[in-house]
């Protein structure tokens, strides 16, 4: 995901996208785990939209008077 699309959702929007991140990269550790995951780039993919999403997150928290 792109940082230009994650600027334009709002905190609950990225608060929801972060939880199905969460989930995803679960499924992609366990199914490598048991030696089902062909791609294995996915999960490195996944870790990083998960920190870029809590990247804006924080500045979008930090602009606004409070933490995330």
């Amino acid at each position: 995901m792109k940082a230009s699309k994650i600027r334009e959702l709002s905190a609950a929007e990225l608060e929801g996208n972060l939880k199905g991140l969460y989930q995803e990269a679960f499924k992609l550790r366990f199914r490598s785990a048991v030696s089902q995951l062909e791609n294995t780039s996915l999960i490195r993919k996944v870790r990083r939209d998960i920190a870029r999403i809590k990247t804006i997150a924080g500045e979008k928290g930090r602009s606004e008077g409070k933490e995330v």
